[in-house]
This record gives C-alpha cells, structure tokens and sequence, in this order.
C-alpha cells in the first residue's frame, strides 16, 4: 500500500467536499438529523459528480477506481453528516440488483436474521422488523438468511414504514417472495458484496468522527474559559488530540482494508470486519467527547454538533453491533490459526513417514 496521496483522490475529495458543503443541513434537534434515502439532498450532488461510476468497471463504462474511491465517497458524506444514498447503490451494483432501491436488515447479519424467511412454495415469506435507509415507501433489498446462509432478496414495495423514530425501520408480515427475487449471497467472502459494505459503512462512521472532531477543535480554538482558550486547557487539548490519534488509526485500516481488496490480496482476511468495528467504536467515543468538550451548545442549532451525535448513535450499528463484528473477527483469525496448525502438523506427519 503506497500512502503517498493520490492527485487524483485529492481532486475527487475536494470535489466532493465543496457539493456536499451547499446540500442543506436539518439544524433542528429533534426528528431525523438527515434527509436520507433515494430522494435525499445529498443524491442531486452525488449524481451530478457522476459518483455511481467510480467504483463501475472500465468494461461497463465506468471510471474503474476501485473500493477506495466508494469508501472516499462515504466518508466525505459522513463529514459533511449528509445521508447516505450511495451505499445501496453501490451494494446493488455488487449483487446486480435493481438500482434505487432502499437496503433494510444489515444490522442483524453478524448475530442472526431480523427478518426471518419462513420457507413456502416457489420462495419464502419474510417475517420481522429491519431498519432501513430510506424512510418512503419503495423498491428494498433486505438481507435475511435463507437455508442458514445469508442473503440479499428485492422486495418491490413495502408500506409498513416507520418514521416516528430514526433510524426507520420497515417491517414484514408474512411478506412473499421468490426465488427469482434472491439478487445474490452475502457470505464472508474477503472480497464479496458484504465486505465491500462493511468497508464503506466503516468509512462513513469514520467521516462522521472526523467531521465532529473538526467542530469541537474550531469551537474550542475561540471559545474562552477562565480567561484562555478552550484549546489551551489540559482537560480540552489532550483528550481532543487523542481523540486524532484514533481517527488516524481508524483512517489507516478504511483505507487499508479498501487497498486489500482492490489489489485482491490473500491477506484481507478479516481487514472488513476490523475496519468496521474500529470505525464504530472511534465514532461513538470521538463523537461524546466532542458534545462533551462544546458543553451545552453542542446540543444546539448553533453548532451543529447534534447531528453528528445522533447519527453515530444509529449508524453505529446499522451493520451490527461492534461487540458482535469484534467476535466475529476473532471467531476467524482462531479458525485460521487452527487450519494453520492443523496443516503444519500434517507436514511434519508426512515428512517423518
């Protein structure tokens, strides 16, 4: 991995930072913090941008950048705390699904199914509440399990949506489907459909850390307290430059992760699931820290910084639980290190006979 910018991501980066700067901001403290979904703001920016091509093959027409230019894309929305309209396409893209439709149930993939696939003839009916990304009623794709392996199913039209809390979540009663409506598998293949998610899910938990962290460092730089800067104060400087370190930390493994499956390297393993439980945690523990470090303004209009709260608090789990993806990680480092022992031990047998 060469860490040296890449002229062409700064352009892109900026490109993308001054849009997203002019998309309209909800700067009320209650209901949802973003428009997001297919209709959202931040979907005119990113289609002006042409962003949809990035990530797209040369051989169908697109700009062929790869993994990392998609994670680039997610993390200057969660900076800007836009929503996130280009994950469900760029998840399409993978499967082949339909495009604009809405992604609803990822949550429960590290642990289980939230929508249960109740076999029936020709297909399944699925059962259960998910949360999904667009609150309007539309086209889905919903990961469930089906014969124990999970999967994404299209689902063309579901109006049991709830808005009054964010996130939306949708919900299925003995909904059906068929087998036709399967778009593809969501195994742990290290460079499928899931760990392509998972990678610009982490970046987009990742912008929306950095993004607080640069208001709580602007707050505090004019901010006065006792007669000095708030910057200037232990208790505010070191905690906030801390909170740096783990947002570069966290950057390097995104992007790490994104440079082992573009290069299709045999050591990506389980960078995926790392790089999201890292971004989940950093977003949570950055994102307090900032409330705490701006006091009482931070849970106001003035600066902004409520968004941000509100949306690691959603997103953070909208791909599972940081507990459950660090067990999931731990769980396949011990499966390797056991096929590992298990096959020196066999060569050694072999080379004695």
């Amino acid at each position: 991995m060469d860490p040296t910018p890449d002229p062409l991501v700064v352009q892109l980066r900026k490109a993308l930072r001054a849009a997203l700067a002019r998309v309209p901001v909800r700067s009320e403290v209650h209901g949802a913090p973003v428009a997001d979904g297919v209709a959202g703001p931040a979907r005119t920016v990113l289609d002006q941008l042409g962003a949809a091509d990035l990530e797209r093959p040369a051989s169908v027409g697109g700009l062929d950048l790869g993994l990392t230019a998609g994670v680039l894309v997610s993390e200057e929305l969660g900076s800007a705390a836009c929503g996130n309209p280009y994950r469900a396409d760029a998840m399409a893209a993978d499967v082949g699904g339909p495009a604009g439709a809405a992604l609803a149930g990822l949550e429960a993939l590290p642990v289980g199914s939230g929508v249960t696939a109740t076999p029936r003839a020709g297909g399944w009916e699925l059962t259960g509440t998910a949360i999904v990304d667009d609150p309007e009623p539309g086209p889905l794709l919903v990961a469930t399990r089906t014969g124990g392996e999970p999967v994404l199913v299209a689902v063309p039209r579901c109006d049991d949506v709830e808005t009054g809390c964010w996130p939306p979540v949708v919900r299925f009663a003995a909904t059906p489907v068929s087998e036709a409506d399967v778009v593809g598998k969501l195994d742990d293949s290290p460079t499928g459909p899931l760990a392509r998610a998972r990678l610009r899910q982490a970046a987009y938990l990742l912008g929306i850390a950095d993004g607080a962290h640069q208001i709580a460092v602007r707050h505090a730089g004019v901010r006065r307290q006792f007669d000095t800067r708030l910057r200037d104060l232990p208790a505010v400087a070191f905690p906030l430059a801390r909170a740096m370190v783990a947002l570069r930390a966290t950057r390097a493994a995104v992007y790490r992760g994104a440079w082992l499956v573009d290069s299709g390297h045999e050591q990506v393993g389980t960078a995926p699931v790392v790089a999201l439980a890292m971004a989940a945690e950093t977003a949570r523990d950055v994102v307090r820290l900032c409330m705490q470090s701006c006091g009482v303004r931070a849970m106001t209009a003035e600066l902004g910084l409520h968004r941000y709260f509100r949306l690691a608090a959603g997103e953070s789990s909208r791909y599972g639980e940081p507990a459950a993806l660090w067990r999931l990680a731990g769980a396949a480092r011990l499966d390797l290190a056991r096929r590992t022992v298990d096959t020196g031990l066999s060569v050694v047998a072999g080379t004695r006979r």
